[in-house]
């Protein structure tokens, strides 16, 4: 997965390639999505880590969590905390 970045900087991340590293279909992952219940973090890199930025996606009891170069490639990635189930997006 390779992550890009849009005209204002924020990151993008594909639906049908996240999804499976939170456990769900990416119909499930855009359902979560326009109900408010996934959440998402950014942090930049300091001093020895300047240039990279660390994101994390949390929904429900599901995290990714990547490390992200400059370039958008992933330097490490980490997925889990299923310790309970996403919580049910209304189907719309």
């Amino acid at each position: 997965m390779r992550i890009e970045r849009d005209s204002r900087g924020d990151y993008v991340l594909n639906p049908d390639e996240l999804a499976p590293k939170l456990g769900l279909s990416a119909d499930e992952l855009r359902r979560h999505m326009k109900a408010g219940l996934v959440t998402s973090l950014v942090e930049a890199g300091q001093g020895e880590d300047a240039g990279l930025s660390r994101l994390t996606v949390r929904c429900g009891g599901a995290v990714w969590r990547a490390i992200v170069g400059a370039d958008g490639s992933i330097i490490q990635e980490e997925a889990g905390g299923q310790s309970e189930a996403p919580p049910r997006a209304p189907s719309i």
